[in-house]
């Protein structure tokens, strides 16, 4: 009897990204920082209140690094009593909290706690901007540029769906104990109770933040996140012609992400994956593998046509120093590289005594000769 042909699993066919009714946006997974789809991306937009996800990532980076408690108290200015647009209501001459400032920066997207912050941080609103702008480049935001904390329309305050989505990936991985402010539903301060404007929240169980923004220039904008079994996302779309578009358009690109991809942890950070030789050390061997977790975001149901070579430097001496870069690890799926990342030294290795060195160089003459003769 002929023995049966196992059938090929049929492949995932992706179609095209939709097309959103708005200006520009973009679809990125926040594990990989795989760009899913993009229109305009890089288009440099008035981004309203989607200002203050650089304000809450600042705020957030102090509290991380100890320079300021969320119980800290800040004192209300009349510059941030008197902030025009959407507030917290916040009295001049108080002191509110750290902590109760980021709720209302970040739940109600008060412009008022945005600017006690930033004068609370850098002594004054034009100070944080420019502090705004040096981690916008430290973050690579090449098409972004701030002169505020809030959003407020001025010329030459701008971004790009692209830039926030980056900004977006680290408020999510850089400082994840803060993250989950980002899908309260309400927030309460002075007995007024303000729900937060991001109605995804109430739509889709899977979304958890991030940002909404409006003014006549920018039209209505979002920033969010939504994450499915391992998989996380992040959708920014800027310009659309009302609050619930923005919401449907965003849906759009959410659905279609989890919809026909999927995110592959393929290494952890430190994880060992070779251990070549090293020459004229006080150990024969280094352990070699990623200083960071290797993610891939993939098109459903090809994990399995995943390959991952290994490049390593073929000649490698001591001393070699923990870190060093040592190769390269390459992934590809059927013919195309998809990935690629340094392979780094994982421990130190010392430079051997003199009767090793002498040792190895012998060795490493006739293993160089070998080879002539096998190659």
């Amino acid at each position: 009897m002929a023995s049966a042909q196992a059938v090929p699993k049929p492949q995932t066919l992706i179609p095209a990204a939709p097309t959103l009714a708005a200006s520009s946006w973009i679809l990125m997974d926040a594990n990989s920082g795989h760009i899913l789809a993009r229109q305009n991306a890089d288009k440099r937009l008035p981004p309203a209140s989607l200002t203050k996800l650089m304000t809450a990532y600042l705020v957030e980076r102090e509290l991380n690094q100890g320079s300021i408690e969320p119980d800290d108290k800040v004192n209300v200015s009349e510059k941030a009593w008197r902030t025009g647009g959407s507030k917290m209501f916040i009295e001049v001459g108080n002191q509110v909290s750290v902590e109760k400032l980021l709720h209302g920066i970040v739940i109600v997207s008060g412009n008022d706690a945005s600017v006690a912050m930033a004068e609370h941080l850098a002594g004054g609103e034009a100070q944080f901007a420019d502090l705004m702008n040096q981690h916008a480049s430290r973050l690579d935001m090449e098409n972004t540029h701030f002169k505020n904390a809030t959003g407020l329309p001025v010329e030459g305050h701008y971004s790009s769906a692209h830039d926030l989505a980056r900004l977006t990936r680290h408020i999510i991985n850089d400082y994840p104990e803060h993250y989950k402010m980002y899908s309260e539903r309400s927030f309460t301060y002075g007995g007024i109770e303000q729900p937060n404007r991001n109605r995804l929240l109430w739509r889709d169980p899977s979304a958890d933040g991030l940002k909404t923004g409006w003014t006549d220039a920018a039209g209505y904008c979002l920033v969010s996140s939504a994450k499915r079994d391992e998989m996380r996302l992040i959708a920014v779309v800027m310009g659309t012609k009302s609050e619930e578009a923005r919401v449907q358009e965003t849906q759009k690109l959410l659905s279609y992400g989890f919809r026909f991809y999927d995110t592959r942890h393929l290494y952890e950070r430190g994880a060992v994956l070779a251990s070549p030789r090293v020459w004229g050390g006080e150990i024969d061997k280094v352990r070699v593998g990623v200083d960071s977790e290797v993610t891939m975001t993939l098109p459903r149901n090809r994990s399995e046509e995943l390959q991952a070579r290994l490049n390593l430097d073929s000649d490698l001496s001591a001393p070699v120093a923990k870190g060093d870069e040592v190769g390269t690890l390459e992934v590809t799926l059927g013919d195309k590289v998809v990935g690629t990342r340094a392979l780094v030294a994982l421990e130190d290795v010392e430079e051997g005594g003199l009767f090793k060195r002498l040792m190895d160089q012998v060795k490493r003459f006739f293993s160089g000769l070998l080879s002539r003769f096998t190659d």
